[in-house]
């Protein structure tokens, strides 16, 4: 396994996702690891990932220069260069010019990590500091115009540095040099592979709950999904799968869900309607922040009297991915920002007294759908677009009300409807419809008309952490529009968004 610790990077989690590429586990520490703890992981390889901070700045992130002296190679990239260097006695200065984008790098002798890269070839720049003085020992091995020490080693000691990111695909030949530090500098084998995670995986979850019982919420969509095929894999009838119907789904999708674990998989069940719970709770609360909060207490509330009928029950499982951690909070307590809560991390009230299981917390979404392939789910699951926990009350702006759930409800289906009969399902990460606090004029049947707002949402994506709006053709656009118009009562405008993530987060709230 490959060890990156996260010194805050925007791209930390594409490192992992492009190690992960090469079929070798990798896992992400923050800089506080212990030495001994690095030791126990036994990495092959320690990548140090970029960061905002300055390594001369007074609370700039360090990690025990012991990693160092262990006889693993080591790359660092960025932030994780000037780390390398200035831990090692070297120097680190603010630049003169900072260097940000695009930039033309000139390989001298290339070393292990540029072996076999062009000559001239273009990379991504993300700094602000330059390499001021080498340590004892290491080379250049790559400039910029603007950049002299744009890679470096110290080949005695595996010691290696790039001051730009080939994690980005901006970077031309950037898999080839992580590619040349797996396997050509460590030593890595592709042994990552889901039929690998799916053996170990389920001899950890039976090793850890033996004779108890687990509950899991089971949403339907592809993480919980995929969650409770591995574990009734693993457990068989020791799982208990609950679906809280909280008035908050789409068109007929409780019986659907119904129909497939219950009927199909045969799994143990629980259906608990609880949508007037849910929705006196989100009475006159317009706040994104306060209706996420809200669901989700009500939520753990109703599954907590649930699975306090479970005899046996101690253990919660969830489908928490990389990405929910990320956007909910820095994953190993970074520095990066709240985006949003996620219903499903955080942690359990102390009153629920289960204990945790999260077998996919170091997967992306694409590794989970890899997962679900080999787990032998249908591909209509396994490419099932993400829904968010809180349901459609994340996609009404403003009040949620049994009159805008069904608007709101019916447009989506007419959107889900048109996509997938324009074979675009599969070629979106997301696409689903927005009911606006808004109402426009409008004319229908000659008489005027004082209607809703339809935003109609859909996104192309990897993995949820950038999002580009997608570009459907016009003539899919004009049905989905002229449809939900003639067909769902009270709507009268529809408006198609164009903004892409970032600045824009993909749901609306």
């Amino acid at each position: 396994m490959i060890l990156i610790i996260d010194f805050g990077s925007q791209y930390n989690q594409l490192i992992a996702r492009r190690v992960r590429e090469h079929q070798v586990y990798c896992q992400i520490e923050p800089p506080e690891i212990g030495i001994g703890k690095i030791r126990a992981l036994r990495p092959e390889g320690i990548i140090l990932s970029g960061g905002p901070a300055s390594i001369y700045e007074a609370h700039s992130p360090r990690v025990d220069k012991e990693i160092f002296d262990l006889g693993v190679p080591v790359m660092g990239i960025c932030y994780g260069l000037q780390f390398m260097i200035d831990a090692l006695g070297g120097e680190v200065v603010r630049s003169e010019k900072r260097e940000y984008g695009f930039a033309e790098l000139i390989v001298g002798k290339a070393g292990a990590i540029l072996a076999g890269v062009e000559k001239r070839t273009r990379c991504w720049m993300s700094h602000g500091d330059r390499i001021g003085r080498l340590p004892a020992g290491f080379r250049i091995t790559a400039s910029t115009e603007n950049t002299e020490v744009a890679a470096a080693e110290d080949a005695n000691r595996r010691l290696y540095g790039l001051q730009f990111h080939p994690e980005v695909v901006h970077t031309a030949e950037g898999k080839k040099m992580l590619a040349n530090f797996l396997f050509g500098v460590c030593g890595c084998q592709k042994s990552w592979t889901m039929k690998s995670f799916v053996r170990e995986a389920t001899e950890e979850i039976r090793a850890r709950v033996g004779d108890k019982r687990v509950v899991l919420g089971l949403s339907g969509g592809v993480d919980s999904s995929v969650v409770a095929v591995l574990i009734h894999r693993a457990i068989g009838r020791q799982l208990t799968c609950v679906f809280v119907d909280n008035g908050l789904l789409r068109l007929d999708e409780g019986d659907k869900v119904r129909a497939l674990f219950a009927k199909h998989f045969q799994m143990n069940f629980r259906f608990v309607r609880a949508r007037k719970a849910f929705l006196a709770g989100l009475k006159g609360v317009t706040d994104p922040e306060r209706k996420r909060k809200i669901i989700g207490r009500i939520f753990i509330e109703v599954f907590d009297r649930e699975a306090r009928k479970i005899k046996g029950a101690d253990f919660l499982a969830q489908g928490t991915l990389y990405p929910d951690l990320i956007e909910s909070r820095s994953a190993f307590g970074g520095p990066s920002a709240v985006i949003k809560s996620h219903h499903n991390v955080g942690g359990l009230p102390k009153k629920m007294k289960l204990r945790l299981i999260e077998p996919l917390k170091h997967l992306f979404k694409d590794e989970v759908r890899l997962l679900g392939k080999e787990l032998d789910l249908s591909d209509d699951l396994i490419w099932r677009q993400p829904f968010p926990g809180p349901g459609l009350a994340v996609r009404i702006i403003g009040e949620v009300t049994e009159k805008r759930l069904a608007i709101l409800r019916m447009a989506d289906a007419v959107l889900q409807e048109e996509i997938r009969a324009g074979n675009y399902y599969r070629k979106l990460w997301q696409s689903f419809a927005v009911l606006l606090p808004l109402k426009s004029v409008g004319i229908m049947g000659d008489q005027r008309t004082y209607e809703h707002i339809i935003a109609i949402r859909a996104v192309t994506s990897e993995d949820a952490m950038t999002a580009d709006w997608a570009r459907l053709p016009h003539e899919l656009l004009a049905r989905i529009g002229s449809r939900i118009i003639n067909e769902v009562r009270g709507v009268n405008r529809v408006v198609y968004d164009i903004s892409s993530k970032p600045p824009s987060t993909i749901e609306w709230e």
